[in-house]
Parts: structure tokens; C-alpha cells; sequence
């Protein structure tokens, strides 16, 4: 069942203008050297006065100005106890771990239609989920590499699967065949990714903060996927999660999976999905019951980092990487969608 938490709030104090940034970074797919779960281990509780330099957030516009909003963060209780990880198996493998267990959606009334129509790809080469009528989750390093915001992202758009092609039914000269998704782009408004992910704020890039929200220039029609507090492993249906994508290995398909998650960590799930670069930033799902109720939601609980190397028991061990949707996340993205925190006080 989904459990319904309150939430601390957000709430912005002041934002200043910034420079225009260069949009000179290239775009990596593959991190290096991540805090893994024995370094998270070790971490200090982040104090409140770190979370809200962590929490405040840059804003790129389209025309290419930039702001930096800083953030209060009211009615939060610190967890004492840190860090904390379950330890499962590990193996050492790549980001396909023994038989591919992909599937690629090809029949189009399944592509165009929920949970898999929530899908949709970034223009720097990634993929994102709709989480609103006007805005889209994805991961931060699609945009920005902790210094720079990445060539690309300069012009963002995102890529809509289309449900009908245009005119009379004829096969238009060069349509796609073989139930492979068009697109339909729309320009990106405005981006926001959180403080934490740049380096100088943390020292290094913080994995824990690998998400941004983009706004749509224009609102979609299609139904889009709300976001849920991340469970720990042991409140899911068989520790499973599930996501779907845009893998650059199969080019032109839209990719899903699930698998159970191997590990966790108060910020990140460690697992072993099959998955391929731009699948990053994928929304990472649930299907859970509604309280009270008989109904069964999906709802968004974290968001696909990546394949990344990670140091555990003094030795280097892979994983692919997601983050959660912690309390705090779910109160910051709330805001970046709604403006306000008054419709974000329940999770």
C-alpha cells in the first residue's frame, strides 16, 4: 500500500541572476568516481543548513539567463541514524548482467498508451518521464556534468511519442516501420536542477541529487505519472521496479524492464536492471494499492542514474543506480511544479 506522509516544505527566500553558463560540457552517460555505499556509510547526517544549500536550485530560461533560487526547509525531522544500506548479493558484470531480460514495446497500442506513453526522450541523448501536464523528470547529468551545462542543452527539447501519424492514412515516404515510436518534440522552457548536484557544493558530484525537472514550452493532452515517496525495499511486491526508456542499443525502440532491487541506501537503490545508455533518467515505478481503497497506482518513486562503479568492501563493485524520491525530493519537485509548497504537504 502507498503510505501517505507528510512532507517538510520548500519554500523559496530569495533568487538571484547568474551568469549565462557556457553550454560548453560534453554529455557523459557513465559517472566515475561515486560515493558508493561504503563511502554513504560514512557520511555525516546532512545538518539543515546543508540540506538547504543542497536543496536551493539553478533555473536555466530558454533564451539562455540563469538564476539561483536559495530555499528554507521548514517541518523536517533529521534521521540520527545516517546512511544506512541493506546489503544483498553483488557480482561483477556490465550493464547487461547475463541474459538481457529487455523487452522492447513494439505494438503501438500498448507504446501510446499508460504507463509506457509517460516515457519520452531528451534531445542530449536521455530519457524522462511526465510528471505533470507541463513538466518532465530526468536525470541531472543529461543537462550538466557538475560544472557546465552539457552542448545540447543549450536548445533542450523533448520528444513525444505520437500516437497517429498525420494526413489521410497513406504511408508517408520515410515513416517509421516495424511499430517503431515517432516523435513529436516540444522546446523546453525552463530547467531546475538542484544545488547539490554541482561540484563545489558537495566537493564532488553528489549522486543523491542526480535529478532535474524541465518545463514544457507547451502543455501535452496525455496523461501523465504522479510522484510517490520511495518505499524501502522491503514495502514493495517482491522488491521489484519497473522503467521504460530510450536504450541507444536499440535504437528508435522504446525499451521496459523490471528487476528487484540488490541494495539501498537512504538517497539510492542499487540494482541489477538490464539497461543501456539513454535509458538514463528514465522514471523508476511502482504499482502499489491506494489506501483505503481496492485501486492499484503507479506512481514514480525514483529516477534512473545509470551504470556506475561503486566502492564496496574495499573493492570495486557495479551496479545500476537510481534515486529516490526521498520525502525532500518529493517536496522540491512538488514546488518546481506548482509554484507553491500549499499542494505538496502530502505524499
Amino acid at each position: 500500500t502507498w503510505h501517505l506522509k507528510k512532507i517538510p516544505q520548500i519554500v523559496s527566500e530569495r533568487t538571484f541572476s547568474l551568469d549565462s553558463p557556457k553550454f560548453e560540457a560534453k554529455t557523459k552517460l557513465e559517472l566515475d568516481s561515486v560515493c558508493g555505499i561504503e563511502c554513504q556509510r560514512k557520511l555525516p547526517v546532512p545538518s539543515l543548513s546543508d540540506l538547504k544549500d543542497l536543496l536551493s536550485y539553478e533555473t536555466v530560461f530558454e533564451n539562455g539567463t540563469r538564476t539561483l533560487t536559495e530555499v528554507k526547509v521548514l517541518g523536517l525531522v533529521l534521521d540520527p541514524a545516517g546512511n544506512t544500506t541493506t546489503r544483498r548479493s553483488s557480482r561483477r558484470k556490465r550493464q547487461i548482467y547475463g541474459t538481457d531480460s529487455r523487452f522492447s514495446i513494439y505494438d503501438k497500442r500498448f507504446m501510446t498508451n499508460f504507463p509506457f506513453n509517460t516515457a519520452v526522450k531528451i534531445s542530449t541523448g536521455c530519457s524522462g518521464i511526465l510528471i505533470s501536464p507541463k513538466h518532465v523528470l530526468t536525470a541531472a547529468h543529461c543537462l550538466h556534468n557538475g560544472k557546465d551545462y552539457v552542448k545540447g542543452s543549450k536548445r533542450l527539447r523533448v520528444g513525444l511519442m505520437k500516437t497517429k501519424s498525420r494526413g489521410d492514412g497513406r504511408k508517408r515516404k520515410g515513416a517509421k516501420r516495424n511499430g517503431m515510436p515517432s516523435f513529436q518534440w516540444t522546446r523546453v522552457k525552463s530547467t531546475h536542477i538542484p544545488k547539490g548536484w554541482f561540484k563545489g557544493v558537495s566537493g564532488d558530484i553528489a549522486l543523491d541529487y542526480d535529478y532535474a525537472v524541465l518545463e514544457l514550452k507547451r502543455p501535452h493532452k496525455r496523461k501523465y505519472m504522479e510522484l510517490g515517496i520511495s518505499p524501502t525495499i522491503k514495502m514493495m511486491p517482491g522488491s521489484m521496479i519497473h522503467f521504460s526508456g530510450f536504450d541507444n542499443d536499440r535504437s528508435g525502440q522504446l525499451v521496459y524492464r523490471f528487476c528487484s532491487i540488490s541494495d539501498e541506501s537512504n538517497d539510492l537503490f542499487y540494482q541489477y536492471c538490464d539497461a543501456e545508455p539513454g535509458s538514463t533518467g528514465s522514471g523508476v515505478y511502482l504499482r502499489l494499492k491506494e489506501p483505503n481503497q481496492k485501486k492499484w497506482k503507479r506512481k514514480i518513486i525514483a529516477v534512473y542514474s545509470g551504470h556506475q562503479w561503486v566502492d564496496v568492501n574495499g573493492e570495486q563493485q557495479d551496479y545500476n543506480v537510481a534515486v529516490r524520491i526521498t520525502p525532500l525530493k518529493y517536496a522540491q519537485i512538488c514546488f518546481w511544479i506548482h509554484g507553491n509548497d500549499e499542494n505538496c504537504t502530502q505524499g
